[in-house]
């Protein structure tokens, strides 16, 4: 997200509460390597990984929204303190709308984050649509914005700057840096 997008969303960003990830193509670059047992491997970058936590010390939470499984995924989500991991979802939109009932935060104030069709789906339970810039065409068609970075390669990390610089404290941050108080 430029920060030309990131002004234009300002307000949003700043009352958002709730982020929802997908995982495929949003943390990771889409890739998934299988070895002979079965095992799933994903690549994660670690700035979205940090952009993460950053946003959990604000106050956001933040959830992980996956039509996959296969294990990596939810590694990912414990190592990260990430208590909403939803895998395996077959309806986007209904699982959504149920995490947000049960975290008590409004569509106007949660954020998605996807990279392919089956995310467009989503668009009527959440203020801000967004997807990175390598996301399939019909979605950056229809995102409220698209992120400067593609998937896997710190499109949330870019996501998690805005939002900061929109609550007022990314200046600090990148002054003094970061230690982690979460643990």
């Amino acid at each position: 997200m430029s920060r030309l997008l990131a002004w234009r969303w300002r307000d949003r960003l700043r009352a958002l509460r709730l982020l929802v990830l997908d995982v495929d193509g949003v943390l990771t670059d889409g890739g998934l390597w299988t070895t002979e047992s079965g095992e799933v491997i994903k690549r994660f970058d670690v700035r979205d990984g940090l952009g993460i936590r950053l946003l959990q010390q604000a106050g956001l939470e933040v959830a992980l929204l996956s039509g996959g499984k296969g294990g990596a995924s939810e590694q990912r989500a414990r190592y990260l303190g990430i208590g909403h991991c939803l895998t395996g979802v077959k309806d986007k939109p209904v699982a959504l709308a149920r995490l947000q009932s049960s975290l008590g935060i409004s569509p106007a104030e949660t954020a998605f984050v996807g990279d392919d069709l089956n995310d467009l789906a989503v668009r009527p339970v959440v203020g801000l649509l967004l997807c990175p810039a390598d996301a399939v065409t019909p979605l950056r068609r229809q995102a409220d914005a698209v992120l400067a970075a593609e998937g896997g390669h710190g499109a949330v990390r870019g996501l998690a700057e805005a939002i900061l610089r929109a609550r007022g404290e990314w200046r600090e941050l990148s002054r003094a840096g970061w230690r982690d108080r979460n643990g």
